[in-house]
């Protein structure tokens, strides 16, 4: 018996956000609404939004000591997340610097503070998380030796879920480890090449060659791709009005971990951590927007064991089908 349905080792942030009419070109400067700070980060909005579906949540991260730490800590603890494993000190906690257009489109800098100090003796320190939890989630906000190390240390029965972002060439080891990886297509194209061309499914087929034993490829407008036990299986799209994108491909991430540790099939994970995605992006923020497993199931009017459809932008997964200005990144 498992103490958690999932960990997620990565990074956690503080979001400072201005909202603007338009982004800014190069050498420009633009007037913006009132900072807000928020609390965000790849791996501390997974494991926010995986705790409010209900999920047994664990994290394992670095923050500083000081006050953007602490709101980090406080989200987590508000959410349900166990924060045992997120250490504390080391360098100042890492921040975001997010702009928001009306659309919902964001661009987003960031400086890694802490996380860049999360370290594989971190990972071994922590083994008894690894072996106390049934699914494993990470990201690339963290230093990828430390992912190794996850890896390396990983129990025998614990699935690993990896979304590559922001992506980097991946070693073998990492690779194998991954079921599912999960990217769009930019990030395919980092870890494939970047002559990787045809149609999704080839995209798939290049990536499952480097060695991962299931991949889920995500589409936008057209939805997403899982590739996994010798077939391959569309996942179509949710149309939703989009508020904002920040924060909604890690809500996906953290609903398909979850889904899977509960026995669901890799199409069927996927097709439900899109139907979280969009509900997350009807409202802004990234972890105050991630909704709760009742609010997911009022999506289109569909329960658990409905027929959830999924949505998703050109390559971010969980974004919105909204035509060509449902654009932006997530953290």
């Amino acid at each position: 018996m498992y103490d958690y349905d999932l960990l997620v080792v990565g990074s956690a942030n503080a979001d400072l956000v201005i909202g603007v009419e338009r982004r800014p070109a190069a050498g420009e400067t633009v007037l913006g609404s009132d900072l807000a700070v928020h609390p965000g980060g790849k791996g501390a909005n997974q494991a926010v939004a995986a705790a409010r579906l209900g999920a047994r949540t664990a994290l394992l991260a670095r923050v500083g000591d000081d006050a953007h730490g602490r709101l980090l800590l406080d989200a987590q603890r508000a959410a349900g997340v166990d924060t045992v494993g997120v250490l504390v000190g080391g360098a100042p906690t890492g921040v975001a610097l997010i702009t928001v257009d009306p659309s919902g489109d964001n661009s987003i800098v960031v400086s890694p503070g802490a996380n860049g100090r999360l370290a594989p003796e971190d990972v071994r320190a922590a083994q008894s998380l690894l072996h106390a939890s049934q699914v494993v989630s990470a990201q690339l906000e963290i230093p990828l030796e430390t992912v190794e190390e996850v890896v390396r240390n990983l129990p025998s029965g614990t699935r690993f879920v990896l979304n590559p972002s922001p992506p980097r060439p991946l070693p073998a080891e990492v690779l194998a480890a991954c079921d599912p990886l999960i990217v769009n297509e930019h990030e395919a194209r980092v870890i494939a090449g970047d002559e990787l061309g045809g149609a999704p499914e080839d995209w798939a087929r290049a990536l499952l060659a480097l060695g991962p034993r299931s991949v889920v490829v995500t589409l936008g407008a057209e939805g997403a791709l899982v590739a996994a036990d010798g077939s391959m299986t569309r996942v179509p799209s949710v149309k939703v009005d989009a508020v904002d994108t920040t924060g909604a491909g890690d809500a996906f991430t953290a609903a398909l971990a979850w889904r899977l540790g509960t026995g669901a099939a890799l199409p069927e994970a996927a097709a439900y951590a899109a139907r979280v995605g969009a509900a997350a992006v009807t409202r802004p923020g990234a972890q105050e927007s991630y909704p709760t497993a009742g609010e997911v199931e009022a999506l289109c009017g569909a329960g658990l064991g409905g027929n959830p459809r999924t949505p998703g932008r050109q390559g971010e997964p969980g974004e919105p089908a909204r035509g060509a200005s449902a654009r932006g990144e997530s953290l």
